[in-house]
């Protein structure tokens, strides 16, 4: 079977430093691995409306900042397909079919549905489009026959849905689609890279993001200001590493040739750790140092953004022309639904002859 790859994320606003580690670095990686034949890349617009619907053009903005950053950090209209949700209808036709496939009971047992409507504060006001989210996210993957799925550890029960809802059309409808498997990061670090406050979660509404588009002054503010041991005083103090923001971002961007460009009297961060840790380094040093580090990191990243930003008629053209390659595709996968379902009455020559002959007698 070929191995193919659906990814995306919502546009609700520019990409940050989280999203760099946690999917899009890995992306390009994937991509430029040969090992799969086909990619597809969404930028789930409609998702994202489920919960901004009063709000459009907030998600309308944002679309064009979301695929920027695609392109900056390396992502290949050539060998991927990046498209937009909304523009592939088949994905919410195929979104009311499996609607029948799943109970209202399992909806309410999904853990990041629960969780996401307590971020939310929706209790009993939750949107219906938020609350099937797993049915639509379902609709994308197998829509594409995607074989692999990189998602974050919180979204494992989305992907388990997913297969449910395979298993279950399968069995009832004959063998159709293809059951997907969930591509978790390997390394700790991409797995959640907390925001610049220590916060488990890294959001525009808290303030606490790096973004990839951030100039040098910003990011190196931003860091200045980041949390760390609050019990390290002193620079004579032993400090503690667990909880301290700088070196868990350290962890995520930091290469071994960073030390003998930025800090050549660590030879590694294992050193710079211990260190710190035994008392005698100073926060603002290590700071620093990280500073240089993500500058490494997002000085190529913001001068490819630039580039493309020169052009912006050119990337929705290629949006456009991604967005066809994408329907096409989606609507290969619906017609055969349609036909395991016995509901593709005007492609059904043997139903048509038969009923002729039935009521011609």
């Amino acid at each position: 079977m070929d191995k193919i790859i659906l990814t995306g994320d919502r546009p609700t606003g520019k990409l940050h430093v989280g999203h760099y580690i946690g999917s899009l670095k890995r992306r390009v990686e994937l991509q430029n691995s040969g090992e799969f034949k086909k990619i597809f890349i969404m930028v789930a617009d409609a998702q994202a409306l489920t919960d901004n619907m009063e709000n459009p053009e907030k998600v309308r903005q944002n679309i064009i900042e979301v695929v920027l950053d695609y392109l900056a950090c390396g992502l290949d209209p050539e060998k991927s397909t990046i498209f937009i949700q909304s523009m592939v209808p088949e994905l919410t036709e195929l979104s009311f079919y499996y609607m029948n496939l799943v109970t209202v009971s399992r909806l309410q047992r999904n853990p990041t549905v629960k969780a996401e409507i307590g971020l939310r504060n929706f209790e009993n006001s939750i949107p219906v489009g938020f609350f099937t989210y797993p049915i639509s996210q379902a609709s994308d993957i197998t829509a594409f026959k995607a074989t692999t799925v990189p998602v974050g550890e919180d979204q494992l029960p989305m992907i388990e849905q997913t297969r449910e809802i395979v298993r279950k059309f399968n069995s009832v409808y004959g063998e159709t689609l293809v059951e997907p498997e969930a591509l978790i990061p390997s390394e700790e670090a991409a797995k959640r890279l907390p925001g610049t406050d220590g916060k488990a979660k890294m959001s525009k509404s808290l303030g606490n993001c790096i973004y990839l588009s951030d100039d040098e002054k910003t990011v190196a503010a931003a860091i200045k200001t980041m949390y760390t041991d609050p019990l390290h005083i002193k620079v004579s103090d032993p400090g503690h590493l667990e909880g301290n923001t700088v070196f868990t971002y350290l962890e995520a961007f930091s290469k071994p040739e960073d030390f003998e460009k930025f800090l050549p009297e660590y030879k590694s961060l294992d050193e710079l750790k211990e260190h710190y840790t035994r008392g005698g380094l100073g926060d603002m040093k290590v700071k620093k140092f990280l500073a240089n580090v993500m500058e490494d990191t997002l000085a190529p990243i913001r001068a490819k953004r630039a580039e493309f930003e020169k052009d912006i008629p050119a990337i929705y053209e290629m949006l456009k022309k991604n967005c066809e390659i994408a329907r096409n595709e989606a609507a290969n996968t619906l017609a055969e639904v349609k036909a395991a379902m016995r509901i593709n009455y005007f492609d059904d020559v043997e139903l048509i002859r038969s009923q002729a002959e039935r009521f011609s007698k």
